[in-house]
């Protein structure tokens, strides 16, 4: 069997910053996988679709969502489209992770006082199979930090994020989010006074503007699917 290509495939966003993020972390995982035809697509705003981007590869490949956690877009939309294609499958999304933990904790240092609690500010879905991982999230970042962490959501889910601010006016809103867009532009208006951190593909952590950790994790999760393939 020819090495799978990887074909990584994120929501979309009409914010200019968020979408230069997300080509920068695809072009840094093709630089870290030598011999890996590495390719993008989204479900949502951008193109090309995941439909058309999986039609144009020749030969196995993986999926990957660059999505922080199960819900309709992973088992209904990419799911479905490898339907009756034994050369395809779709890699776990990346969260809940460890290196994801990493990234929020190499965030908040220097944010706000040491020890404040900290809310953690997810999308939201209301597909019930998003829970678990929100709730793994919020878990490994409270044992990366020993800090309180409260889980909230921006949308479809409570407790909402505003909601939450009331009630720990010293928290600091951790953004569980990978980069800009109408969700980051939603827990700014929401964490108002409060100190909040960028997203994940935010801010120089290496030379390159994206955290080393994500471009291991997009990796992994490349690895581990590809080994389902045969």
């Amino acid at each position: 069997m020819h090495r799978p290509a990887l074909l990584a495939v994120s929501h979309g966003t009409s914010d200019a910053d968020g979408a230069r993020a997300i080509a920068t972390l695809v072009e840094r995982v093709a630089e870290s996988l030598p011999g890996v035809a590495v390719h993008s697509a989204f479900v949502d705003v951008q193109q090309p679709d995941a439909q058309t981007a999986l039609d144009g590869i020749d030969g196995p490949v993986v999926i990957v969502p660059l999505l922080l956690s199960s819900g309709f877009h992973v088992h209904h939309d990419l799911h479905g489209i490898i339907a009756g294609r034994a050369d395809a499958v779709v890699a776990d999304p990346l969260g809940p992770d460890a290196l994801l933990a990493e990234v929020l904790a190499a965030r908040l240092d220097g944010v706000g006082r040491p020890q404040a609690p900290v809310v953690l500010a997810v999308a939201g879905s209301r597909d019930e199979r998003s829970v678990p991982d929100a709730e793994g999230m919020a878990a490994l970042l409270r044992e990366r930090t020993g800090r309180r962490i409260e889980l909230t959501y921006l949308a479809a889910r409570r407790p909402g994020l505003a909601a939450a601010l009331e009630s720990e006016p010293d928290a600091v809103v951790a953004t569980y989010l990978l980069a800009r867009g109408y969700f980051f532009d939603l827990a700014t208006r929401l964490s108002g006074e409060h100190p909040l951190t960028p997203p994940l593909l935010d801010d120089l952590l290496d030379t390159h503007g994206i955290p080393a950790a994500l471009i291991r994790l997009v990796s992994a999760r490349f690895h581990a699917a590809a080994s389902r393939l045969g």
